[in-house]
């Protein structure tokens, strides 16, 4: 025996269905709740770094203060690579952060380049005000856009271990637990 009264019957006489029951309407909101979940996981799992290309490893990129950065030279110890530029607030902020990590990190097998997204004449300018310990060379934000940035946006910093894998990419300005997450990844 069911607790319903069964329905009242139409203006014309007829019987009307009965009301569907709500363990249906229940079942597809789990449902949708169900699925939003998982799209929520998905979304919030890391993401695959794309690979990097092996002739980055081959390129030699102009100092401002004349000569070549061999990117080779900097492979087999974890590497820290800071696109920047003069103009760019964010950057010339975090460069006293970098080059502090360098100076005390080089000892750990860590190295640091910065590579300027910027005019040469502007770069040599800018490193007689605030020299860096740290190799500083020329590079297009073509380049940085290969290495996964591909808005081109500056500040944008890419973190390699020895083998030359990427451990981890940020673009935006750089912070000191930025950097201590980066040195338990060291290979």
């Amino acid at each position: 025996m069911t607790d319903r009264a069964p329905p009242p019957p139409s203006p014309s006489g007829e019987a009307r269905p009965a009301p569907a029951p709500r363990r249906g309407a229940l079942l597809t909101l789990l449902a949708m709740a169900g699925l939003a979940g998982a799209g929520l996981a998905w979304w919030r799992l890391p993401k695959a770094e794309p690979p990097v290309d092996a002739a980055l490893w081959q390129q030699r990129l102009p100092r401002p203060e004349g000569g070549e950065l061999a990117l080779a030279g900097l492979r087999g110890r974890p590497l820290v690579l800071n696109f920047w530029a003069t103009w760019c607030p964010p950057c010339v902020e975090e460069l006293p952060l970098l080059d502090r990590f360098f100076a005390e990190q080089q000892a750990n097998g860590w190295q640091v380049a910065a590579l300027a997204v910027d005019q040469p004449a502007q770069v040599a300018r800018f490193l007689q005000r605030m020299p860096l310990r740290f190799p500083v060379a020329l590079a297009s934000a073509s380049l940085a856009r290969s290495l996964g940035n591909p808005a081109g946006g500056l500040p944008f910093t890419i973190v390699f271990d020895a083998d030359g894998n990427v451990i981890a990419r940020k673009l935006g300005r750089l912070h000191p637990a930025d950097l201590a997450r980066w040195l338990a990844h060291k290979k």
